[in-house]
């Protein structure tokens, strides 16, 4: 597979937007300070990985197949660390973490949304859409720690 120079671009802006994510989770994860949080974000840093490293290989030529995993977000089930009633520093500062993640899910997915359109391969696309899923699937699991740690 040959891309040309605008599927490259799209590729290479989606690799900043994943590297973006896996430096915000990294750090997110060292300021959380719930330990449930904590393990989210490590998880989540991981998928980006994942992410950065098939679009790295969509720019050398190899789609890699995708698992179209759409049921990662409907299954989590996070443990309540915080009271629901309660109002800490640790929980205000755990919530900005978790909702600022959110955000950036948002702006990701959005990214796939429209760059998914620019490829002609529909393999690429497949992957693509596959990803964008995924990055729903983050934003569900974060808004549903942030439900059940009453900060929503």
């Amino acid at each position: 597979m040959i891309l040309n120079e605008k599927e490259k671009a799209a590729i290479k802006d989606l690799q900043t937007q994943e590297q973006t994510c896996i430096e915000k989770y990294k750090r997110y994860g060292k300021e959380a300070k719930d330990p449930v949080l904590k393990s989210l974000f490590g998880e989540l840093e991981q998928n980006e990985r994942q992410h950065y490293d098939s679009l790295g290989q969509v720019l050398s030529g190899t789609v890699p197949s995708c698992n179209c995993n759409d049921s990662k977000g409907k299954e989590y089930q996070p443990t309540a660390t915080y009271d629901t009633t309660s109002d800490s520093m640790d929980k205000r500062s755990d919530c900005f973490l978790a909702t600022d993640c959110i955000g950036t899910e948002k702006l990701v997915s959005s990214e796939y949304n429209s760059d998914v359109f620019v490829f002609g391969d529909a393999s690429v696309r497949k992957l693509l859409a596959d990803i964008q899923i995924e990055e729903q699937n983050h934003a569900e699991m974060l808004y549903k720690y942030k439900t059940t740690n009453g900060m929503s």
